[in-house]
């Protein structure tokens, strides 16, 4: 478990398969990701089981974001592997509950990522995959430091990769809070 000024990161469990379901049924959330489709709760469970679960090695997977204000569990972060144009890349991903958009939490979970993917995993390279109808991500990863570097085809359609090095210690981190 790790935390931010905001925010709790936890990994999840089968236990928050009902929280991790309503993210993948709200049309809203999943505008952006794949082909924008939702998942019902028995795909829900599968995603989580067969592909989240299993991620959470080397200090990698997706956490659970819960609210320090008020407990509550408001969407999910952290570095996942992606394999792009046949590379292995390391992605800040974020998803957050539409309650909660709005109030610099992606901003700050990507932060945390990034911070703890360079300075806790020695990783040299982030990247965060977005779908380029989705300014919000876009600012988000301008926010942490990211750059567009290319459109790929990911899984079908184009994707934009934006990133940022780990430049040794040379990346001033005070504009990061």
């Amino acid at each position: 478990m790790f935390e931010s000024e905001r925010l709790i990161y936890r990994p999840y469990t089968m236990d928050d398969l009902d929280f991790y379901a309503s993210l993948w049924a709200d049309e809203r959330v999943v505008r952006y990701i794949g082909f924008g489709l939702t998942k019902n709760r028995t795909e829900s469970e599968y995603h989580l089981r067969e592909w989240v679960l299993p991620r959470y090695r080397d200090g990698l997977g997706l956490y659970m974001l819960v609210h320090k204000a008020d407990g509550q569990p408001i969407g999910h972060a952290g570095l996942i592997p992606q394999e792009v144009d046949g590379e292995e890349e390391i992605e800040i991903g974020y998803w957050l509950k539409p309650d909660y958009w709005g109030r610099g939490l992606a901003k700050e979970a990507a932060v945390f990522f990034k911070k703890y993917g360079f300075r806790t995993l020695h990783l040299r390279k982030l990247i965060s995959l977005i779908n380029p109808n989705n300014p919000a991500s876009i600012f988000v990863a301008r926010k942490n430091g990211m750059y567009y570097e290319r459109t790929v085809d990911f899984h079908g359609h184009p994707t934009l990769v934006y990133s940022v090095h780990n430049r040794g210690g040379a990346e001033d981190w005070s504009a990061f809070g």
